[in-house]
């Protein structure tokens, strides 16, 4: 839901750059009229730079840390993941991010949502060791209700005991 919100966004964003007061122009031809007709058909530069942190925010939703069975200690293979969330939210001083802590489906119901909890504060404290204040993340457990993958083998169970990043700009 936050995803299609922020395309939204972004999207209102580009057509309200894109349109604009229609001047009036003679019917006359000067180079002058015919460069400024040329340069109306290429994006702005704010249109290109909403559609470059449209792409960065798409790119880092889809950014998750992995975690061991039955662990939370955020994995030195994925300080590089924290680490780039971490440039992102200090360059863009108006996100913040949720992070959506998730196990696999094994355990009971309150395990996991406790398991998700430890996991998204593992993450947060990660962020925060990095220079994003803390005030401006939201740790939330999901528990097993949010599955990427659904089978009974290790290959899903790895793809669900996750931390999902959700940036929102304010």
């Amino acid at each position: 839901m936050n995803k299609i919100a922020i395309v939204v966004a972004v999207s209102m964003l580009l057509a309200a750059c894109a349109s604009g007061p229609k001047s009036t122009v003679s019917d006359e031809k000067s180079p002058a009229s015919s460069t400024s007709a040329a340069v109306t058909g290429a994006p702005s530069q704010a249109e290109i730079e909403a559609q470059k942190m449209a792409a960065e925010l798409q790119a880092l939703q889809k950014e998750s840390i992995y975690f061991d069975f039955d662990q939370y200690a955020v994995k030195s293979a994925f300080h590089e993941a924290a680490k780039h969330e971490a440039d992102w939210m200090r360059a863009h001083k108006n996100d913040t991010v949720t992070l959506e802590g998730n196990t696999d489906e094994r355990g009971s119901p309150e395990y996991n949502l406790a398991l998700g909890s430890k996991r998204a504060h593992a993450v947060h404290q990660a962020l925060a060791t990095l220079g994003v204040p803390s005030a401006r993340i939201k740790d939330v457990s999901l528990g097993e209700e949010k599955p990427r993958a659904s089978c009974d083998e290790e290959k899903c169970w790895q793809e669900n005991r996750r931390v999902d990043f959700i940036h929102k700009l304010n």
